[in-house]
């Protein structure tokens, strides 16, 4: 879920953070850059990891900062495909289930990537329709397990209208579509008789 991404960077360094010791003032202001933003193909930015070099400090004709090359390691959130996230369901519509980790909340989980049966129930909630009858809600702030299906890192947009929803740099499609998958309310009671019976064996 979590990669370390090694960047280079003209770092221009604003004179007031001078008076502080370099490696310091440096990454003060790579937290400013980068901290909570996202990088096409990299990720979102959770933590400046550590710097690994810092070169120059020369000052260009016309500028009254110095600049340092500096080398750099981020750290990244960027789930890979496959992997498996536990998260919060914090809205629905006619599309599917909006997911949230705390730290980073544009997650949908679609309509066709939730398991068979799930279907909109009569108040806009999606709710699991067992073979036994029972209808099982996903209601907001239940608990979620799913499957990373894809990330993307769509363009931005050139013209967005008001009523357009914001701009997300970096968008995660879920799949609940498996065994293990969906509330953790549905396959708790499964998981303690395996515990169960674990330890019986042993």
């Amino acid at each position: 879920m979590f990669t370390l991404s090694q960047i280079e960077h003209d770092l221009p360094m604003p004179p007031h953070l001078l008076s502080r010791p370099l490696p310091d003032a440096i990454k003060t202001e790579l937290e400013r850059l980068f901290l909570d933003k996202v990088i096409a193909n990299l990720g979102l930015c959770v933590s400046v990891y550590d710097i690994r070099s810092i070169e120059g400090g020369s000052i260009h004709p016309g500028e009254g900062c110095s600049t340092y090359k500096v080398s750099f390691r981020l750290l990244m959130f960027k789930p890979f495909n496959g992997e498996v996230l536990v998260g919060r369901i914090i809205g629905y519509d006619d599309k599917g289930l909006q997911v949230s980790l705390d730290f980073f909340s544009d997650i949908s989980i679609p309509g066709h990537l939730m398991q068979f049966g799930t279907v909109r129930g009569p108040d806009g909630r999606w709710m699991l329709k067992t073979e036994d009858g029972d209808e099982l809600y996903l209601d907001l702030d239940d608990e979620i397990r799913f499957l990373v299906s894809s990330t993307k890192y769509p363009p931005i947009p050139i013209d967005q209208k008001e009523d357009d929803p914001p701009f997300a740099p970096m968008q995660i499609v879920g799949s609940i579509k498996g065994d293990g998958l969906g509330l953790l309310a549905w396959w708790a009671a499964d998981e303690e008789e395996g515990e169960e019976a674990a330890e019986q064996e042993q």
